[in-house]
Order: C-alpha cells, then structure tokens, then sequence
C-alpha cells in the first residue's frame, strides 16, 4: 500500500533546510503532502498563495510531493488526504518537546497516524523562517538559507519594507 506523508508547516517563508527535510523524505515515502498551514493568528510575511507558489517552486524538482493549503486541524486534513505520516524536522533538543507532544496529540486524535521525526541537516540546525524574516526585515543578507525563488521574494519585501509596506 502506498504510503502518503504530510509535512505541515507556515513555510513563511520557506527555508533551505524545509527543502533538505522533503527532499530527504521523499526518498522514504510514496507521496508527500507539503501542507501549507493558514493560521490567522500569526503575522505573515506573505499570503498563503504566495507562500504556496514559493514552496512549489522550491520543491518542484520533487515528482513525489504537492502542495496544499489548510487550515483547522492538522489531523483532519491528514485523515481527508489518506495520509498516514507527519512528517516534522528537528532542529534542537528544544524542538523536540513541543513536536513530541503534538505527536501524541495527533496519534490521541488519529490513531493510525504516525510522526516521523526527521533531524536537520548540520548546516541548518540553527535555521527558522522566524529567523529569516527578522533578517531580512533588518537588511540583512538571507541568500545563503532560502531557495533562490524565495530570495527574489523577500529581495521585494526588503524593498517594501524600506518604503513602509508592509505584507506582500
């Protein structure tokens, strides 16, 4: 039976070490879901269709995986898509607590679906798209932590950002 994964996340915006986690991933499951989370309560840089078009043009060179957008209970999507694997990226021992509470939330809520925990990749175990955007909103150079077509993207919002825009 072919194994479908989900991998939620705000992808806001989407890092290089998002795309290390998929990619990694892809090569262990069938079919991958990047899950692209609405959450009204957060302070976007960018609108979920942008950031969807953001994370598909990261990750296109990947057969396997699509991108959607939710919002509401990550389980529910889950049990919607027949998917039965999250799939969440460790960063630190810090991450783990939280991730492994929500795990068992989830399993709480959708027995037959399992977290896989995927650790980070050395080079980005420091990386958030927190971190990303705090960067970018104080000049700095994010170049080498996002996929070029994100780079270009927050190269507009810097610019906007200096003109006193704000959302993009």
């Amino acid at each position: 039976m072919p194994v479908t994964a989900l991998y939620p996340g705000s992808f806001d915006p989407v890092t290089l070490g998002h795309v290390d986690v998929v990619t990694r991933a892809s090569r262990m499951f069938d079919r991958i879901i990047m899950a692209v989370v609405a959450n009204p309560q957060k302070d976007s840089l960018f609108d979920i269709p942008h950031r969807m078009r953001l994370v598909e043009d990261s990750v296109g060179h990947l057969s396997n995986v699509s991108v959607e957008s939710f919002e509401g209970l990550t389980v529910e999507f889950a049990r919607k898509h027949r998917a039965n694997v999250i799939i969440r990226g460790l960063r630190a021992i810090s991450d783990f607590e939280f991730e492994f509470q929500m795990s068992q939330m989830n399993k709480t809520l959708y027995p037959e679906l399992e977290t896989v925990f995927v650790m980070a990749k050395l080079d980005y175990t420091f990386l958030s798209s927190s971190m990303v955007k705090e960067v970018v909103k104080l000049g700095g150079n994010v170049s080498s932590l996002v996929p070029q077509p994100v780079q270009k993207a927050l190269s507009q919002v810097s610019s906007n950002l200096k003109k006193g825009e704000m959302r993009h």
